[in-house]
């Protein structure tokens, strides 16, 4: 769901959410049926959470409601203040006391699942908390004012149909010019403390601020909502919203976004470092380990995760050397993935609706084959659309979950600048993996099961992202594979999650330069340099984020063969399969349990 977080960035504040699991305190995740279970412990860890996650909501309100929570939609909130930072850790240690005078073993099993997620979150924000994250506020991937700007079409997370959505969006709009202020502070303290962020990324944020802010009220894109607001509504309100988003965009909002743009060109780009890694930054090699402990909820090492990586991008070549003659090419089969970008044959398309309407040909295709492999599906439907023109140029393709009050569907949005240039190979594992059974089945089915709202609203990066690439491997028992050039853009798909574990923790633990990295893509995925550049640089500013889609994906392929091997001739796919989604976003350790736990059962 990915843009790339609205599942996965935004969660910064749910990096606050995401650390190492130990896999034997999962270990017995389930009571034994014949245990008499205490209704007062189970009713204290469910007010425990309840009172975290509506603190986690309300500390981070954007990231809420990209998750589908609503109820906050109307605030910024500003987690990136130290003094919130403070309340919120403080928070956290209160919550972490309360958990452990909880006796574990007198919960239900799912009361015991959420003792264990909510005990992770919990020692990750802890442990994230040494870390000053808030100094580095804003990106060319993430920062507030592009995801407002984002949302001013109305198509996304912020909901732009009524008098009450305007005025909610409004009262965001207000809200941003303190964030921009604080932002701003923030990333002057982080100058004189020598935590910065690489030049080139900051180059590539500089014309999204200068392109945000705009000579009049009328010219800004968060103007957006005025010259579209719906013909019903009364002359009144109509009247007074156009007053009020004149107001906050002109006198407060541009000359914020303008301070924001010329702070960053001539004071704190001066100032960013010519290094890639964050292990340049005071004590960065820690701040690493932590980050990628809470995006692959592993305790792996980032020099395992590296050799992880290149033997998976050995076996994908290996692979490669196998589709490639079947595709008419002869060549190494490093080579394929540019020999396969330059063929005129792979970019069928003249106009983005063609490119959608394949998308919908195969959505509805993949329907008839679910059935075989899931017993446990959502109810919740499953739009496509094309992503609107607004944000096309900054987006990727990426899901959207649905409102739980049913107000909206599930989303996949598929980006398309130019149909001329779309290649076609990748189209079927990116519908797997964005549409159905990827994030649609994981992340509005979370919103069914009756799961806290923690569980229900929040996650972690591996499970979420690792589902999603599973997924994709299910398109060759789906038949979806057959033609050669699709399963080649299965196989390069697969490539890039691979390639990433290898080039994130190079530049972040091994000291590869930003250049190293670069030529690393360009020579394994045939991107170009400019390709490459955007994906490299992504890395550079969301350290470890890149590390939960190989690392989740390997860990549910492994579990599913342990199982086949376990279980023989009883074991059932669709059972599987809701073993590891029945209870929604699991650290890997908790799954691993749970899947081990059904596994003796069958016994």
């Amino acid at each position: 769901m990915n843009k790339t977080f609205k599942l996965g960035a935004l969660a910064a504040a749910a990096v606050l959410a995401c650390a190492p699991f130990s896999p034997a305190a999962a270990a017995t995740t389930a009571p034994a049926k014949t245990e008499r279970v205490d209704t007062q412990p189970g009713k204290a860890i469910n007010k425990l959470a309840d009172e975290y996650y509506d603190a986690l909501a309300r500390f981070e309100p954007v990231y809420a409601s990209e998750g589908g929570d609503n109820r906050f939609i109307d605030q910024l909130g500003l987690s990136i203040a130290p003094k919130n930072r403070e309340r919120q850790f403080a928070l956290y240690r209160g919550y972490l006391k309360r958990l452990g005078a909880i006796p574990r073993d007198k919960l239900s099993a799912r009361d015991q699942t959420s003792y264990d997620i909510l005990k992770f979150e919990l020692d990750t924000a802890l442990r994230l908390s040494q870390f000053p994250e808030h100094l580095l506020p804003v990106d060319q991937m993430v920062s507030m004012p592009v995801i407002l700007a984002n949302y001013a079409g109305g198509q996304g997370a912020q909901p732009l149909s009524t008098v009450k959505d305007y005025k909610a969006y409004l009262n965001r709009l207000n809200q941003l010019t303190p964030y921009i202020d604080q932002a701003i502070a923030n990333m002057r303290a982080g100058m004189k403390a020598g935590i910065v962020h690489p030049r080139e990324p900051m180059q590539s944020l500089l014309p999204q601020l200068r392109q945000l802010a705009a000579a009049t009220p009328e010219a800004s894109i968060f103007y957006t909502p005025v010259k579209s607001m719906p013909a019903a509504f009364p002359a009144a309100d109509k009247r007074s919203l156009t007053d009020g988003y004149r107001k906050a965009i002109g006198a407060k909002l541009n000359p914020a976004l303008t301070r924001l743009a010329n702070f960053v060109e001539k004071e704190y780009l001066p100032a960013t470092r010519t290094s890639a890694g964050w292990s340049a930054l005071p004590n960065g090699a820690a701040w690493y380990q932590a980050r990628v402990a809470a995006m692959t909820t592993t305790d792996l090492q980032p020099e395992q995760i590296h050799e992880i990586g290149r033997k998976e991008v050995a076996r994908i070549q290996g692979e490669y050397a196998q589709i490639g003659p079947k595709m008419g090419y002869n060549g190494p089969a490093a080579g394929l993935p540019k020999w396969v970008s330059e063929q005129p044959k792979y970019k069928p398309f003249t106009s983005d609706q063609q490119v959608i309407e394949v998308f919908r040909e195969l959505d509805a295709k993949v329907r008839t084959k679910l059935p075989a492999l899931f017993t446990l599906m959502p109810k919740s439907p499953l739009d496509l659309r094309l992503e609107p023109e607004l944000s096309r140029a900054t987006a990727s393709d990426h899901y959207t979950p649905p409102a739980v009050d049913g107000s909206r569907p599930g989303v996949f949005w598929s980006v398309v600048n130019d149909p001329k240039e779309y290649g076609n190979t990748g189209m079927v594992t990116l519908y797997l993996h964005e549409g159905q059974p990827g994030h649609h089945f994981h992340i509005a089915l979370v919103q069914e099961l009756g799961l806290p709202n923690f569980r229900k609203f929040g996650g972690n990066n591996a499970f979420t992202e690792g589902w999603a690439l599973y997924a994709e491997t299910l398109g060759k028992e789906m038949g979806l594979f057959d033609k050669p050039e699709d399963y080649f853009g299965h196989l390069n798909d697969e490539m890039l999650r691979a390639a990433r574990l290898v080039v994130d923790t190079g530049m972040h633990a091994k000291g590869w330069s930003r250049e190293q990295g670069i030529q690393y893509f360009q020579e394994t995925l045939g991107y170009s340099e400019q390709e490459a550049r955007a994906q490299i640089e992504r890395y550079m500013v969301w350290p470890g984020q890149a590390l939960g889609y190989k690392i989740g994906s390997l860990k549910i392929v492994e579990l599913r063969k342990r199982a086949e091997t376990a279980m023989g001739g009883k074991f059932s796919l669709p059972k599987f399969h809701e073993i590891v989604l029945g209870e929604g976003t699991l650290p890997l350790a908790v799954l691993e349990a749970k899947v081990d736990q059904w596994i003796a059962e069958s016994k």
